[in-house]
C-alpha cells in the first residue's frame, strides 16, 4: 500500500491524433491493517509502457510495465537484480481465485466539482465489488469492497495517453500491484485494477482519489480480516508534464541480473 498505488482496466476511449509522453507526480497516503505512511510517486508513460517510482521513509521501488511484451519488471537497486514477471501467466493464475465475470464496478457522477493543482475536476462516486475465494476453486468465499470518491479532470494534458495506456492494459487483464502481494490478496489487486480501468473509460486524469477497501464474508478468515478493519487510501496528483521521455527509462539496466518469475 505504501510503495505504490499504482496505477488499471475496461471500455473504449476516444484518443486524439496528437499524443505525447507523460510524467505524473503524485502523493499517496494510506492507513489500515496496522499500517500508515506517505509515498511520493512518479509515473512515466510512453505508449503502452509505464515506469512507476515510489519513495517513502521505509523503502524505494521501481517497476516497469511493458504491456505489449506482457512483462512487469520489479527492480532491486540494492542487489542490482530485476524480477521479470510473466503477466499472462500471473493473470491466468489469479483468475482462478477472482472470477472476472463476478466483478461489479460503477463510477457515477455526483455533480460536484473541485480545483486540484490548478485543474477543475468532476466528482465521481466509486463502488467496486470483487468476489473471491481463499485457497482457489472450492475455497472459502469472500468479497472485496472498494468505494469512495474520485475527482477526475477531463481534457487536460496527458489524459489521452493515460487513458490509452490503461485501456491497452485492460485488454490484457493486467493488475498493477506487486505480483507477490497480488498473489496473496488477488481480490484487492483486481479491485484496484478495475478502478483504473473505469478511470480510463471516462477519459480523464484522476487528480485525487479517496478510497476505502474492506472485506466481507462468512468464513473464519474473512471474518478475521473484517475484524481487523479496512484500508483507506488517498492519492493526489501534484503535477503533470508532457515532455518527451528517453526510451532508456523503460528498459532494464544492462548491469542488472534478470530473474524470470511467473
Amino acid at each position: 500500500m505504501h510503495r505504490r498505488l499504482p496505477l488499471a482496466v475496461l471500455a473504449l476511449v476516444v484518443i486524439g491524433p496528437a499524443q505525447a509522453d507523460v510524467t505524473i507526480k503524485a502523493t499517496a497516503s494510506g492507513k489500515g491493517l496496522g499500517m500508515s505512511g506517505e509515498t511520493q510517486n512518479v509515473t512515466y508513460i510512453k505508449g503502452l509502457k509505464m515506469r512507476s517510482e515510489a519513495t517513502s521513509k521505509k523503502s524505494n521501488s521501481v517497476t516497469i510495465f511493458d504491456v505489449d511484451a506482457q512483462k512487469m519488471y520489479v527492480l532491486n537497486d540494492r542487489k542490482k537484480e530485476v524480477d521479470a514477471w510473466d503477466m499472462a501467466a500471473l493473470t491466468q493464475e489469479m483468475s482462478k481465485s477472482v472470477p472476472t465475470e463476478g466483478v461489479q464496478a460503477s463510477i457515477t457522477p455526483n455533480g460536484q466539482t473541485k480545483t486540484i493543482s490548478g485543474q477543475t475536476a468532476d466528482g465521481y462516486d466509486v463502488k467496486i465489488v470483487v468476489p473471491a475465494t481463499i485457497g482457489g476453486p472450492g475455497g472459502m468465499p469472500m468479497t472485496m469492497l472498494l468505494g469512495g470518491v474520485s475527482w477526475i479532470a477531463k481534457g487536460v494534458p496527458g489524459a489521452a495517453d493515460y487513458a490509452a495506456f490503461y485501456k491497452g492494459a485492460a485488454e490484457k487483464g493486467w493488475i498493477f500491484s506487486d505480483p507477490r502481494a497480488a498473489q496473496g490478496a488477488p481480490g484487492q489487486a483486481k479491485a484496484m485494477a478495475q478502478m483504473y480501468a473505469e478511470f480510463a473509460a471516462i477519459g480523464g486524469l484522476p487528480y485525487e482519489a479517496n478510497m476505502d477497501i474492506k472485506v466481507e464474508g462468512d468464513g473464519p478468515i474473512a471474518a478475521m480480516m473484517a475484524k481487523m478493519g479496512g484500508v483507506s487510501t488517498t492519492t493526489t496528483i501534484d503535477s503533470v508534464e508532457t515532455a518527451p521521455l528517453d526510451d532508456a527509462l523503460f528498459q532494464v539496466p544492462a548491469d542488472y541480473t534478470l530473474k524470470e518469475r511467473k
